[in-house]
């Protein structure tokens, strides 16, 4: 479809039910769950295992076909642990596994299909041994990891630096840079002469964000009516 043809109650509504869905069926699997989350369509966030945990306004997007999903795992040696910081995003698509611990950081991005992994899963000469080695993963304050990268065991990528897309991060990333590459590589510093705004600064506000949102959605759907919604699910023509 073209243009979104929900009128406000029915988006309204969405978002209650969303609210709820996690409350009822995210929460209870988490250690913890800050306040102001969002999660869409929750009922494709998949939770597996113990000692998880998200933080305050954190964002996760999913879809149908891009399920976001977070599994630790509980071995001889040890525990599985995901902590993601306050404010950060997940989008479709999302893996994180964790055999020892996986930290996400305030303010940090995690675009669609990133996999972040602190394992082998398997001994690389017994290969009927599971987990393999482990060490931990640290994505610290405000990174951005691109569209599709993995992030491997032991790796620590420094605070306000951006992973490209498709990169493969097998050994740490100093902060405040650019790295592509499989291998990742630091292909060029942030320019520290400007300022680096965090997603905080705009979600810090829970209750004033939402008033705003509320505010634009009456505007932009001010003249979609429940007629038309269910005339362009029913029979949608080019126009719509």
């Amino acid at each position: 479809m073209r243009q979104d043809h929900r009128p406000y109650q029915l988006k309204r509504l969405l978002g209650h039910v969303e609210a709820a869905w996690t409350r009822h069926f995210i929460a209870p699997q988490l250690d913890a769950l800050g306040v102001a989350p969002m999660i869409m369509k929750p009922w494709n966030f998949k939770i597996h295992g113990r000692h998880i945990s998200l933080g305050d306004a954190v964002h996760v997007v999913t879809a149908a076909d891009r399920t976001v999903r977070l599994t630790t795992w509980q071995h001889a040696a040890g525990n599985g642990r995901i902590d993601v910081g306050d404010y950060a995003l997940l989008c479709p698509g999302v893996r994180i596994d964790s055999a020892s611990s996986v930290t996400i950081g305030t303010n940090t991005m995690l675009a669609a299909g990133v996999y972040i992994t602190d394992a082998d899963w398997h001994d690389i000469y017994d290969r009927s041994r599971p987990i393999g080695t482990t060490r931990p993963v640290v994505l610290e304050e405000n990174t951005w990891i691109g569209d599709g990268s993995i992030v491997c065991k032991g790796v620590t990528v420094g605070k306000d630096s951006v992973v490209g897309a498709g990169s493969v991060v097998s050994k740490s990333i100093p902060p405040g840079v650019i790295a592509a590459g499989n291998p990742a590589v630091v292909v060029r510093p942030l320019d520290t002469g400007r300022e680096v705004k965090p997603r905080s600064s705009l979600l810090a506000d829970h209750n004033a964000l939402a008033a705003d949102i509320d505010r634009l959605e009456r505007l932009f759907r001010k003249d979609n009516s429940w007629l038309k919604w269910l005339r362009t699910r029913l029979a949608p023509r080019r126009d719509d």
